[in-house]
């Protein structure tokens, strides 16, 4: 009976788990994340293009678009592997990318408005 316990008490083989809405939090939480970039990218186009037009300000909303599109190509694709019955853990490369893009958008925000 002992070899059976997993830890923490729990009975039953310790590679089976529930993961419970973990995964669904996750997805919302991903979900929540995007809306956050949209907005960036929305309001730094905004910005650039309300009052006058500048080739920098051009270039910031271009990048932004840019960047806002693979961040939601990346948060895309992890959103459909938590849908799955077992969702696999984020690979470094995907969280790496996803920062990458998180700074990026923030940066040619930043630059759109200064």
């Amino acid at each position: 009976m002992a070899g059976l316990m997993a830890a923490g008490g729990a009975a039953g083989p310790p590679d089976l788990r529930d993961p419970g809405l973990q995964p669904e939090r996750t997805r919302l939480a991903w979900r929540r994340t995007t809306l956050s970039a949209t907005v960036a990218a929305v309001l730094a186009a905004r910005q650039a293009l309300h009052d006058d037009v500048t080739a920098g300000g051009l270039v910031g909303s271009a990048l932004s678009l840019l960047v806002w599109l693979a961040f939601l190509g990346l948060a895309h694709r992890r959103m459909r592997a938590l849908g799955t019955a077992r969702p696999r853990a984020l690979a470094p490369r995907g969280a790496v990318a996803t920062a990458a893009c998180t700074v990026a958008l923030a940066a040619f925000a930043v630059a759109v408005v200064v």
